[in-house]
């Protein structure tokens, strides 16, 4: 089993790339699409701007609500992470090391990125 200080970062890394896969990623559109309507609209400076919209009344709508917010979103994927570890950590490990490279990777080239802007 990993050190706590260590499953920690792992943790914190692996739930920021689920979290963001889920709410913002293209190649995740398809698990929304059925609860939100995601529009771009060109901004005046020339980006893309993305607004989201739930979908129906009910479970969807909540479904809907909890896809539209990262927040809300991290809650959730964090508690299954959590769950899915302390049920089958054999099993769980390898995913969080994945996410949690993944998401160091993510933040890595967010920093450079900015930094090149400068």
């Amino acid at each position: 089993m990993l050190g706590n200080w260590f499953l920690l970062v792992i943790f914190i890394f692996a739930s920021f790339r689920l979290t963001r896969l889920l709410v913002y990623d293209k190649i995740t559109r398809f698990l929304r699409a059925p609860f939100i309507d995601e529009m771009e609209v060109l901004a005046k400076d020339g980006t893309i701007e993305t607004y989201t919209k739930s979908k129906g009344t009910g479970l969807q709508k909540w479904i809907g609500d909890l896809l539209s917010c990262y927040w809300c979103t991290g809650m959730w994927t964090t508690t299954g992470l959590l769950l899915c570890y302390y049920l089958m950590p054999k099993l769980t490990e390898p995913l969080l090391l994945i996410l949690a490279i993944a998401g160091m990777a993510a933040i890595i080239e967010i920093i450079a990125s900015k930094w090149m802007e400068d």
